[in-house]
């Protein structure tokens, strides 16, 4: 098995802690830049659910 399928492995066996994780994230980084970056920060959880194969 190659290293892009262990990831692939790794990332489908916790794909609901790593979405918490990444709502967690944007929401402290939201909170650090007064939300100045609201839509980016969005755009990024959107990309990163779809990628986990899911809604945010």
């Amino acid at each position: 098995m190659d290293f892009v399928e262990q990831i692939k492995g790794a990332v489908a066996d916790h794909a609901d802690e790593i979405k918490e994780g990444v709502e967690q994230l944007g929401d402290f980084i939201d909170e650090k830049t007064d939300g100045k970056f609201t839509a980016q920060v969005d755009q990024a959880q959107q990309f990163i659910a779809d990628q986990l194969g899911g809604d945010k």
